[in-house]
This record gives C-alpha cells, structure tokens and sequence, in this order.
C-alpha cells in the first residue's frame, strides 16, 4: 500500500493533488470525495484508495478492481463554471488521463463519448463525474477516474471487452509514477477550465474520438436508438442523426456499428 507521502514525494503541482487522502480500502473514493468537497475540504484534494469495496461507474453499476493493482481516485475541484459547462469536465479528464497513459506508455489511446478511454477498442479507463449545483453555478465537482494498470484477469460479467496498460505492454506499471503524471496533467489544464475555456480540451478529444461520422446505438433507459454520431454538442452532448431528425443525446450506452 502506498503512504500519502509516497505519492506527494516529488509531485509539484499547483491545484490537483496539493492533498491526498489515502485509504487501503474504501467504499468509494467518489463517495468519500463528495462528503469532503460538501465539509469545505481544500480545492484539488484527492481521495485514493487501493481497493473499492462498493465502486461505481455510470448509471450506479459496480467498478470492480483487484486490491492493489489499478488507480482508483477521486479529484475535488470547484471551478466557476455555469450549470451547462460542468458536464464538460469529463472531457478534461479524458484528455488528462490520455496525455498521461500516451506520454508514460507510448501506446495510442482513444476516447469514447461520453467517459470512457480505450485502447484498441478495449476499456482501460472510466471517468464518474458528480457535480453538485446552487443557483446554475458549479459549487463542486467530484471526479473519478479508475484506471486498468497492472490487473490482467477480468470478469466475465460486462468487462470482457477491457483491457489495462500491463495486459497491453506485457510488463508490470509504477502505478506511483503514473499516478503523478496523471495529477501533473490534470493540473496543467485546469487553468483552462478555470477559465471556461475548453476549446483546446475539445479541439484533443475530438482528434482522439473515432465514433463522428459512423453508425451508432444508443440504449438508453431500455429504449435502443439508432443513428449517425456526428459530433459534440457545445455542453457534450453527443449530436446524433436519426430517422426522426437531429437530437442531443446526453446519457447512454453507445455501441458503434460500422
């Protein structure tokens, strides 16, 4: 298990990981965030935990991860966004953890709207965002990313389709070392969002998304919707062209299909 001042030992970065909470175990560093972002914690806190016991993706499914093996983290931000920016912040830490896993790996990774990184076509990352609002402002945002690094067996329970960076590689990962680079990458670009502006954060997610221009299905709430993705919407939204016209798509599961 690594110590809060293993991970802090020669990190220098301005806001992301100025404070690190660390837990052997935990129900869900999401969870744990959330309470500290709603008890004032400082801006840029980070909750790591070797292992979830209760961990949760999307729509409340289980994240499941071997102790010890994988990063699982959460980042307390408060940028000072309207409500129709926040959902953007998903894209940031897309863009983060890709720049980090490229630049530590050398391998070519992708993005999948809305929150999922890949590599050849396999799940190696996912990204929860919860924002908390008052009066259409951001108040805080709690993001958490887990990433595949060093497990090599995946149940098969809807995870057959992952992968993780020491699968890839054929080699064992510094999960330290690549946890700070994840930090230090999130830190640079938080001053763009801090300033609203995420063109440049876009402008690298969308070179990194394959799925625009290609035959998709949409499950959304039980219901399947076919179509063409097309593009991001200006608050992420995914565009998408149905039979019935043009429509934002904002949560779903997306399959491509040619």
């Amino acid at each position: 298990m690594y110590s809060k001042e293993e991970l802090l030992s020669g990190l220098k970065t301005s806001v992301v990981g100025k404070k690190i909470f660390v837990f052997e175990s935990i129900d869900s560093t999401n969870t744990c965030a959330k309470t500290l972002a709603e008890s004032a914690v400082e801006e840029g806190s980070v909750v790591f935990s070797e292992y979830q016991t209760d961990g949760r993706g999307r729509f409340g499914r289980s994240w499941l991860s071997e102790p010890g093996q994988n990063l699982l983290f959460s980042a307390i931000l408060r940028p000072p966004l309207q409500q129709e920016q926040a959902g953007l912040l998903t894209f940031y830490a897309a863009v983060s953890v890709v720049r980090a896993l490229e630049g530590f790996t050398q391998l070519q990774l992708e993005c999948k709207w809305p929150n999922d990184v890949l590599i050849g076509g396999k799940k190696c990352c996912g990204i929860l965002l919860e924002n908390s609002f008052s009066n259409n402002r951001l108040e805080h945002s709690v993001v958490g990313v887990g990433v595949n690094v060093n497990q090599n067996a995946f149940p098969d329970n809807g995870l057959s389709n992952a992968t993780s960076l020491a699968r890839e590689l054929e080699k064992k990962i510094d999960r330290k070392k690549l946890f700070q680079h994840i930090l230090r990458e999130l830190d640079l670009l938080y001053d763009d969002v801090q300033h609203g502006n995420f063109s440049r954060i876009l402008q690298e997610w969308n070179m990194r998304c394959n799925m625009f221009g290609r035959k998709v299905q949409i499950l959304r709430e039980g219901a399947t919707t076919n179509g063409k993705a097309l593009g991001l919407h200006v608050d992420g939204g995914l565009v998408v062209e149905t039979s019935g016209g043009r429509e934002i798509v904002y949560a779903g599961d997306v399959t491509v299909l040619s």
